[in-house]
Protein backbone atom coordinates (compact mmCIF):
# COMPACT_ATOMS: atom_id res chain seq x y z
CA UNK A 1 0.00 0.00 0.00
CA UNK A 2 2.93 2.38 -0.53
CA UNK A 3 2.31 3.16 -4.21
CA UNK A 4 -0.49 5.16 -5.76
CA UNK A 5 -1.52 2.13 -7.82
CA UNK A 6 -2.29 0.26 -4.59
CA UNK A 7 -4.68 2.91 -3.26
CA UNK A 8 -6.23 4.48 -6.36
CA UNK A 9 -9.71 3.85 -7.72
CA UNK A 10 -9.24 2.01 -11.02
CA UNK A 11 -12.76 2.04 -12.42
CA UNK A 12 -13.13 5.74 -13.18
CA UNK A 13 -16.26 7.28 -14.65
CA UNK A 14 -15.37 9.96 -17.18
CA UNK A 15 -17.32 12.43 -19.30
CA UNK A 16 -16.63 14.46 -22.42
CA UNK A 17 -16.34 18.26 -22.40
CA UNK A 18 -19.66 18.68 -24.25
CA UNK A 19 -21.60 16.86 -21.54
CA UNK A 20 -24.22 19.02 -19.88
CA UNK A 21 -23.94 20.00 -16.25
CA UNK A 22 -27.31 18.31 -15.70
CA UNK A 23 -25.97 14.98 -16.94
CA UNK A 24 -22.78 15.35 -14.90
CA UNK A 25 -24.82 16.09 -11.79
CA UNK A 26 -26.96 13.03 -12.44
CA UNK A 27 -23.85 10.84 -12.78
CA UNK A 28 -22.46 12.14 -9.49
CA UNK A 29 -25.71 11.42 -7.66
CA UNK A 30 -26.28 8.02 -9.28
CA UNK A 31 -22.81 6.69 -8.48
CA UNK A 32 -22.19 8.60 -5.24
CA UNK A 33 -18.99 10.22 -6.49
CA UNK A 34 -17.59 13.72 -6.12
CA UNK A 35 -15.07 14.04 -8.97
CA UNK A 36 -15.43 13.47 -12.70
CA UNK A 37 -12.39 13.54 -15.01
CA UNK A 38 -13.18 15.09 -18.38
CA UNK A 39 -11.57 13.19 -21.25
CA UNK A 40 -11.21 14.20 -24.90
CA UNK A 41 -9.50 12.05 -27.53
CA UNK A 42 -8.07 9.85 -24.80
CA UNK A 43 -6.49 12.72 -22.83
CA UNK A 44 -7.57 14.17 -19.52
CA UNK A 45 -8.44 17.80 -20.29
CA UNK A 46 -10.22 18.78 -17.10
CA UNK A 47 -11.93 17.83 -13.89
CA UNK A 48 -15.41 18.64 -12.61
CA UNK A 49 -16.37 18.28 -8.95
CA UNK A 50 -19.76 18.21 -7.30
CA UNK A 51 -18.86 21.62 -5.87
CA UNK A 52 -18.41 23.02 -9.40
CA UNK A 53 -21.86 21.69 -10.27
CA UNK A 54 -23.44 23.13 -7.15
CA UNK A 55 -21.85 26.52 -7.79
CA UNK A 56 -23.38 26.76 -11.26
CA UNK A 57 -26.79 25.51 -10.17
CA UNK A 58 -29.56 27.99 -9.28
CA UNK A 59 -31.37 27.55 -5.95
CA UNK A 60 -32.96 24.13 -5.58
CA UNK A 61 -36.50 23.76 -6.91
CA UNK A 62 -36.26 27.13 -8.66
CA UNK A 63 -37.84 27.52 -12.08
CA UNK A 64 -34.46 27.90 -13.81
CA UNK A 65 -32.61 25.01 -12.15
CA UNK A 66 -33.26 22.36 -14.76
CA UNK A 67 -32.82 24.74 -17.72
CA UNK A 68 -29.55 26.17 -16.43
CA UNK A 69 -27.96 22.77 -15.78
CA UNK A 70 -29.16 21.67 -19.20
CA UNK A 71 -27.45 24.37 -21.25
CA UNK A 72 -24.22 24.69 -19.24
CA UNK A 73 -21.46 22.40 -20.59
CA UNK A 74 -18.79 20.93 -18.38
CA UNK A 75 -16.13 22.54 -20.57
CA UNK A 76 -17.33 25.88 -19.19
CA UNK A 77 -16.93 24.97 -15.52
CA UNK A 78 -14.22 22.29 -15.42
CA UNK A 79 -10.82 22.88 -13.86
CA UNK A 80 -8.12 22.73 -16.52
CA UNK A 81 -4.99 23.52 -14.47
CA UNK A 82 -4.67 19.92 -13.38
CA UNK A 83 -2.11 18.19 -11.23
CA UNK A 84 -1.75 14.52 -12.07
CA UNK A 85 0.24 11.69 -10.57
CA UNK A 86 1.78 8.44 -11.81
CA UNK A 87 0.66 5.04 -10.49
CA UNK A 88 4.22 4.25 -9.37
CA UNK A 89 4.52 7.45 -7.32
CA UNK A 90 4.44 6.95 -3.57
CA UNK A 91 1.45 7.46 -1.32
CA UNK A 92 3.22 10.18 0.64
CA UNK A 93 3.83 12.07 -2.62
CA UNK A 94 0.12 11.91 -3.41
CA UNK A 95 -0.79 13.00 0.12
CA UNK A 96 1.53 16.02 -0.08
CA UNK A 97 0.09 17.05 -3.45
CA UNK A 98 -3.52 16.79 -2.23
CA UNK A 99 -2.75 18.64 1.00
CA UNK A 100 -0.51 21.37 -0.42
CA UNK A 101 -2.75 22.11 -3.40
CA UNK A 102 -5.91 21.96 -1.26
CA UNK A 103 -7.62 19.66 -3.76
CA UNK A 104 -9.85 16.62 -3.35
CA UNK A 105 -8.24 14.24 -5.84
CA UNK A 106 -5.51 13.56 -8.37
CA UNK A 107 -6.07 11.89 -11.75
CA UNK A 108 -3.60 9.04 -12.17
CA UNK A 109 -1.97 9.11 -15.60
CA UNK A 110 0.49 6.71 -17.23
CA UNK A 111 1.81 7.13 -20.78
CA UNK A 112 -0.71 9.91 -21.31
CA UNK A 113 -3.66 7.68 -20.44
CA UNK A 114 -5.98 7.96 -17.45
CA UNK A 115 -5.58 4.75 -15.42
CA UNK A 116 -7.23 5.76 -12.15
CA UNK A 117 -8.00 8.48 -9.66
CA UNK A 118 -6.84 8.88 -6.08
CA UNK A 119 -8.99 10.95 -3.74
CA UNK A 120 -8.75 12.24 -0.20
CA UNK A 121 -11.12 9.41 0.74
CA UNK A 122 -8.70 6.89 -0.78
CA UNK A 123 -5.92 8.45 1.29
CA UNK A 124 -7.95 8.11 4.49
CA UNK A 125 -8.76 4.49 3.63
CA UNK A 126 -5.04 3.82 3.09
CA UNK A 127 -4.12 5.49 6.38
CA UNK A 128 -6.75 3.39 8.15
CA UNK A 129 -5.16 0.27 6.69
CA UNK A 130 -1.58 1.31 7.47
CA UNK A 131 -2.29 2.09 11.13
CA UNK A 132 -4.26 -1.13 11.63
CA UNK A 133 -7.41 0.71 12.67
CA UNK A 134 -9.70 -2.10 11.53
CA UNK A 135 -8.56 -4.36 14.36
CA UNK A 136 -8.55 -4.00 18.11
CA UNK A 137 -5.33 -2.66 19.52
CA UNK A 138 -3.58 -0.02 21.58
CA UNK A 139 -1.17 2.83 20.97
CA UNK A 140 1.93 3.61 22.99
CA UNK A 141 4.28 6.55 22.59
CA UNK A 142 7.90 6.03 23.59
CA UNK A 143 10.31 8.96 23.90
CA UNK A 144 13.85 7.96 22.93
CA UNK A 145 17.14 9.74 22.22
CA UNK A 146 17.48 10.60 18.53
CA UNK A 147 20.23 8.06 17.97
CA UNK A 148 20.71 5.06 15.67
CA UNK A 149 19.41 1.76 17.00
CA UNK A 150 16.75 3.11 19.34
CA UNK A 151 13.85 1.62 17.39
CA UNK A 152 15.47 -1.81 17.54
CA UNK A 153 15.99 -1.45 21.28
CA UNK A 154 12.33 -0.59 21.84
CA UNK A 155 11.02 -3.40 19.66
CA UNK A 156 13.30 -5.87 21.45
CA UNK A 157 11.55 -5.01 24.73
CA UNK A 158 8.15 -5.51 23.12
CA UNK A 159 9.25 -8.79 21.55
CA UNK A 160 10.27 -10.09 24.96
CA UNK A 161 6.71 -9.38 26.15
CA UNK A 162 5.45 -11.51 23.21
CA UNK A 163 3.26 -8.74 21.79
CA UNK A 164 2.93 -8.11 18.06
CA UNK A 165 3.42 -4.65 16.54
CA UNK A 166 0.97 -3.73 13.75
CA UNK A 167 2.40 -0.32 12.81
CA UNK A 168 5.18 2.11 13.72
CA UNK A 169 5.52 5.87 13.23
CA UNK A 170 8.13 8.44 14.23
CA UNK A 171 7.53 12.03 15.27
CA UNK A 172 9.53 14.87 16.86
CA UNK A 173 9.61 15.17 20.64
CA UNK A 174 9.29 18.31 22.74
CA UNK A 175 12.76 17.77 24.17
CA UNK A 176 15.63 18.56 21.84
CA UNK A 177 17.68 15.58 20.61
CA UNK A 178 14.77 13.21 21.30
CA UNK A 179 12.02 11.73 19.17
CA UNK A 180 8.79 9.83 19.73
CA UNK A 181 8.29 6.29 18.50
CA UNK A 182 4.56 5.65 18.13
CA UNK A 183 3.59 1.98 18.03
CA UNK A 184 0.27 0.25 17.56
CA UNK A 185 0.21 -3.01 19.48
CA UNK A 186 -2.01 -6.01 18.86
CA UNK A 187 -3.25 -6.04 22.44
CA UNK A 188 -5.97 -4.27 24.36
CA UNK A 189 -3.89 -4.34 27.54
CA UNK A 190 -0.57 -2.60 26.88
CA UNK A 191 0.27 -1.90 30.53
CA UNK A 192 2.76 -4.74 30.80
CA UNK A 193 4.64 -3.50 27.74
CA UNK A 194 4.58 0.05 29.09
CA UNK A 195 6.03 -1.05 32.43
CA UNK A 196 8.79 -3.01 30.71
CA UNK A 197 9.72 0.01 28.59
CA UNK A 198 9.71 2.28 31.63
CA UNK A 199 11.97 -0.17 33.47
CA UNK A 200 14.30 0.04 30.46
CA UNK A 201 14.52 3.79 31.04
CA UNK A 202 12.08 5.21 28.51
CA UNK A 203 9.27 7.72 28.95
CA UNK A 204 6.04 6.04 27.86
CA UNK A 205 2.51 7.27 27.25
CA UNK A 206 -0.30 4.76 26.73
CA UNK A 207 -3.49 5.17 24.73
CA UNK A 208 -5.82 2.40 25.84
CA UNK A 209 -7.53 -0.10 23.54
CA UNK A 210 -9.33 1.22 20.49
CA UNK A 211 -12.33 -0.41 18.86
CA UNK A 212 -12.73 -0.35 15.06
CA UNK A 213 -15.67 1.59 13.67
CA UNK A 214 -18.11 0.35 11.06
CA UNK A 215 -17.01 0.82 7.47
CA UNK A 216 -18.94 3.52 5.63
CA UNK A 217 -19.61 3.97 1.89
CA UNK A 218 -16.69 4.75 -0.37
CA UNK A 219 -16.58 7.98 -2.35
CA UNK A 220 -14.54 8.97 -5.39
Amino acid sequence: MLRVRDAMTREVITLGPETSAAEAWGVCREHGIRHLPIVEEGRVVGLVSDRDLRDVSPPRASRDQENTLGWVRVRDIMSTDLATIHPLDTIDHAAREIHDRKIGCLPVVADGELVGIITSQDMLRTLTFLVGARARGSWIEVEVPNEPGMLANVTDVIRDRKVNISSVFLSPAERASFRIIVLRLETTNPRGVARALEEAGYRVQVVESTVPLETGPRES
